[in-house]
């Protein structure tokens, strides 16, 4: 699995992932700061690359066009650093694998993770 940091998250998390035995890439290192969410998707999606993200407009970007990917982790709560949340996110990596690599949303909060499969499907 490979995973494409936000500008929003520390890119303390590349090192995290890297460590717990995935590929990973913080988009500093590789696009300017400046590129829109459409930009950094549509990257992710043609790279092979899932995206982690503080944002919530990764998911409204997957709703509105109804894609089938990439998949966006996203992570729900205000302590956004590995040491905080680290253990929750690896945990929900391994266990939604699959999910994941088929193409997913998962939200993650403290001690628990949602998974929404894609494409989304009006409700």
């Amino acid at each position: 699995m490979k995973i494409l940091v936000d500008m929003n998250l520390s890119p303390r998390w590349v090192e995290f992932f890297v460590a717990a035995g995935w590929e990973a890439v913080h988009w500093a290192a590789i696009g300017d700061f400046r590129a829109t969410d459409r930009t950094i998707m549509a990257w992710a999606k043609e790279h092979g690359y899932i995206v982690f993200t503080h944002d919530l407009d990764f998911g409204a970007l997957l709703a509105a066009t109804r894609a089938m990917g990439p998949s966006v982790i996203q992570v729900r709560t205000q302590k956004v650093l590995p040491e905080d949340i680290g253990e929750t996110v690896a945990k929900s990596l391994r266990e939604l694998r699959g999910e994941l690599e088929r193409g997913a949303m998962v939200s993650i909060d403290p001690g628990r993770a949602r998974v929404r499969i894609l494409p989304f499907h009006a409700a």
